[in-house]
């Protein structure tokens, strides 16, 4: 079985990212309330996953690692990545 890490990407106070790392789907589940699982994915290895109300995700973020983006940043970063 593949080790995945997890990532919850937030923004601070001073509008920098931070990323809080998790080892376990079951760790997040400690702080966020899960409202589901991915279903839909076109990634096959995040199907299964949980999605949960207060973050957007999962995603991929590179082998093995599996990213939530809270809805700012998740707004945010596409606005910029859409007007690069």
């Amino acid at each position: 079985m593949q080790t995945r890490t997890f990532h919850i990407v937030q923004r601070e106070p001073g509008g920098s990212l931070r990323i809080k790392e998790f080892e376990s789907p079951a760790m997040l589940l400690q702080r966020h309330t899960q409202i589901g699982v991915d279903d839909c994915s076109i990634d096959l290895s995040l199907r299964g996953l949980p999605v949960f109300s207060d973050l957007i995700g999962p995603m991929t973020d590179g082998l093995g690692t599996v990213r939530y983006e809270t809805p700012e940043v998740f707004e945010s970063l596409t606005q910029e990545w859409s007007g690069a």
